[in-house]
C-alpha cells in the first residue's frame, strides 16, 4: 500500500544569472529582473499563471506537512506572489498544524524587511544559498553576491531566529570548489559555524557536462581538488562539525539537535511528494515523473493535462510502490540506513527471494562490509561515517550491478 503524499516541492526557476556549476532548470533574467514592465516581470507573471494552473489540476490529497520553495531563486518573488501560491496549496490540500514551510533565499535578492514579510505569510524556515564566503571564490563560481552581502544576510536571518520569529534556518556551502585546499576549506567551515546557522547543507561540487565548469573541465582548465584532497576535505567537514555539536543525518546534511529538515528527511525516506513547476520531479504514489525543463515544454504539458490528464503517475489509482532499487539508493543516504528485508517484503518479495537475492547482494558488497565502509546490523545496512559516506557512489554502483543481475 502506497502512503499518500504529505509534502510538496514548488520550483521557482528564476535567477539573475546561471552559476558556472548549475545544471538546474532555470530562467536567467539578468539584472533588471525586478524592474517594472521589464521582460523579467512578464516572464514571472506568465510562469506563475502556469504554476497556479498545475496546482489546481492536481488530485486532492491529505494535508501537507512540509512545503519547500526551491529554485532557481524563490526570493526573487514578492511576498504576495509566495502568499498566493501558499493559498492555492492550502485550498487544494490543506496544511497540517505546525507544517514546515521552507523558502530558499539568495543573499543578493533581499533586505531584512523582505525576510520579515515572508514570515508574515507563513514561511517558517529559510535556506540561504551562500555556497562560499570568499569574494575570489564567489566570483570564480559565478555567484552574484559577495562576502559582505552573505555575512549581512546571515546576520539578518539569525536575528529573526533568535527573536523566535523564525523556527529554524539553513546555510548552503559547496566543498571541493576550484582552487580549494584543506586550509581554505577549514576557514569556510569556521565562518559557517560563526554564523550560528543551526543547519548546514554541505554539497560536493558536481561537474555537469552542459555547464561553464563542465566545458572548462573538459579542456583541463578547472583546478579542482584531486580525489585524495577531496576526501581530506570531507573528513575535515565531518570532524569539525561534529566537534561543534552537528549531527550528519544525511550525506550532505548536518544539523544541531532538533533542526534537521523534515522535508529533506521525507525525500530520503522514500516517501511520496507532489512536485510543481518547470523541471520539477514528483513521486506522489511511487513512480517518479519529471516535468519538461523548458517554459515552452512546461506550458504544452499543462495544456495537455487540462485537456486529457495524460500523466497517470499523479493519480492514486495508478499507484505502485517506489522500486526497491530506488528505495535503497535514497535510504542509504541517511544516517540510519535501510532495513532491506522490510523494504523487500513491502515490495512483494517472498522470503525465498529475499534469502537468495540478499545473499548475492552481500557478495557484491563484500569488500565494503569487510573494510567497514558499509555496516550490517540486525538486518539494517548503513554507511559508516565518514568512510562509507565518502565513497557512497561506489557502494551504490555495486548495488545497481546486483539489481541488474536479478531475474
Amino acid at each position: 500500500m502506497v502512503r499518500p503524499p504529505r509534502s510538496a516541492y514548488v520550483h521557482i526557476p528564476f535567477c539573475h544569472k546561471r552559476c558556472f556549476y548549475c545544471d538546474f532548470s532555470i530562467i536567467p533574467l539578468g539584472d533588471s529582473a525586478g524592474a517594472p514592465s521589464s521582460p523579467g516581470i512578464t516572464s514571472i507573471n506568465s510562469y506563475l499563471d502556469l504554476l497556479h494552473r498545475e496546482i489546481s489540476l492536481s488530485p486532492k490529497g491529505p494535508p501537507l506537512s512540509t512545503i519547500y520553495f526551491g529554485g532557481g531563486t524563490p526570493s526573487l518573488l514578492k511576498k504576495d506572489e509566495i502568499a498566493s501560491l501558499l493559498e492555492n496549496l492550502q485550498r487544494k490540500f490543506g496544511f497540517q498544524d505546525g507544517a514546515e514551510i521552507t523558502l530558499e533565499v539568495d543573499p543578493a535578492t533581499f533586505l531584512e524587511n523582505d525576510l520579515e514579510e515572508y514570515l508574515t505569510i507563513g514561511v517558517n524556515r529559510l535556506s540561504l544559498g551562500g555556497q562560499a564566503f570568499e569574494d575570489t571564490t564567489l566570483a570564480l563560481i559565478g555567484r552574484k553576491h559577495n562576502r559582505s552581502q552573505l555575512i549581512e544576510a546571515c546576520h539578518w536571518v539569525n536575528n529573526l531566529f533568535k527573536r523566535r520569529m523564525l523556527r529554524t534556518w539553513s546555510l548552503d556551502l559547496i566543498q571541493n570548489l576550484p582552487g580549494m585546499n584543506l586550509n581554505s576549506w577549514t576557514k569556510e567551515l569556521e565562518q559557517a559555524v560563526h554564523t550560528e546557522a543551526p543547519h548546514l547543507s554541505i554539497y560536493d561540487l558536481s561537474i555537469e557536462p552542459d555547464t561553464v565548469f563542465g566545458r572548462r573541465h573538459k579542456k583541463g582548465n578547472l583546478n579542482i581538488p584531486n580525489e585524495a584532497v577531496a576526501q581530506e576535505i570531507d573528513l575535515k567537514t565531518n570532524q569539525f562539525l561534529k566537534s561543534r555539536g552537528f549531527s550528519r543525518y544525511e550525506i550532505s546534511s548536518y544539523s544541531l539537535p532538533g533542526h534537521a529538515s523534515r522535508h529533506n528527511r521525507m525525500y530520503w525516506s522514500g516517501s511520496g511528494w507532489w512536485g510543481f513547476g518547470m523541471g520539477a520531479t514528483s513521486a506522489p504514489w511511487g513512480e517518479r515523473f519529471s516535468r519538461p525543463r523548458t517554459i515552452a515544454g512546461y506550458k504544452k504539458w499543462i495544456d495537455q493535462q487540462e485537456n486529457q490528464l495524460l500523466e497517470k503517475t499523479l493519480f492514486a489509482k495508478d499507484s505502485s510502490p517506489m522500486p526497491l532499487d530506488e528505495l535503497l539508493m535514497v535510504g542509504l543516504r541517511r544516517r540510519e540506513g535501510v532495513h532491506i528485508l522490510e523494504l523487500a517484503k513491502q515490495s512483494g518479495w517472498t522470503q525465498q527471494e529475499c534469502d537468495e537475492n540478499f545473499k548475492l547482494l552481500d557478495k557484491y558488497w563484500l569488500k565494503f562490509l569487510k573494510d567497514g565502509y558499509l555496516i550490517k546490523k540486525n538486518g539494517r545496512y548503513f554507511l559508516s561515517n565518514p568512510k562509507g559516506m565518502q565513497i557512497s557512489n561506489q557502494i551504490l554502483i555495486e548495488m545497481y550491478l546486483w539489481w541488474d543481475s536479478l531475474d
